[in-house]
């Protein structure tokens, strides 16, 4: 478990495993961060595989935020980041990243890619402050509004 110390007044970010009885908020911010949200049961298979990180943003003992990452060979993939409303701005979804670099490193992962939405310049922010560039484009990837996702990609170096 390690702690990070994005928000001082508040008590300390610690990440660890998302385990199942994690499931009912996952699905509460789940909910509240997209708008076609993955279902229960997609998380739930997940946990199962051997490939998958699924990891959790726990403050006080209330989960704020987790992200989903899956490792093949040396390719990985950051499939879902997600911060409960009300944590948004503070550092988690930083933290959850550098968290799932750390996690396909250690997998032996030499690139991380992921897809985002176009509009959603904040995420964007942070990805590029990490290190991510944008090498591609999905057209009408999401949907509920249609729109693009812009596809981007991490060089991970041995030291992460």
């Amino acid at each position: 478990m390690k702690m990070d110390p994005a928000a001082p007044h508040a008590p300390p970010l610690c990440f660890r495993s998302l385990r199942e009885t994690d499931l009912p908020r996952v699905m509460e911010i789940e909910r509240a961060s997209f708008s076609t949200p993955w279902r229960d049961t997609t998380f739930r298979g997940l946990l199962l595989r051997g490939d998958t990180d699924l990891l959790a943003a726990d403050r006080a003992g209330r989960l704020v935020g987790y992200a989903v990452c899956w490792t093949v060979v040396d390719q990985a993939e950051l499939g879902n980041v997600a911060v409960d409303p009300a944590e948004r701005g503070h550092g988690v979804g930083a933290a959850l990243v550098d968290q799932a670099v750390r996690a396909v490193a250690a997998r032996g992962a030499e690139e991380l890619f992921l897809e985002v939405r176009e509009s959603n310049l904040s995420a964007q922010s942070v990805y590029v402050r990490k290190g991510f560039e944008v090498v591609g484009r999905r057209r009408s990837y999401y949907a509920e509004p249609k729109e693009d996702a812009l596809v981007m990609r991490l060089h991970i170096h041995p030291n992460h």
